[in-house]
């Protein structure tokens, strides 16, 4: 997985504030963090484990 400090950062449009999650694309992966705390904990998924956890997601907000 890549370096997460030279990432490309990007949260949702529809956040205004920087409480959100933010989310970067990696080698072979999607990283995730804290909008609040750049400089904390990133939690890194697989192309696969992303593709499940974006499915789980979708399943409970329907």
């Amino acid at each position: 997985m890549a370096d997460t400090e030279r990432l490309q950062w990007r949260k949702s449009a529809s956040c205004e504030s920087s409480s959100c999650v933010e989310v970067a694309q990696a080698d072979g992966g999607v990283v995730l963090r804290d909008g609040k705390d750049p400089g904390g904990p990133r939690v890194i998924f697989t192309s696969a484990q992303w593709t499940s956890f974006l499915a789980w997601v979708r399943q409970r907000t329907e």
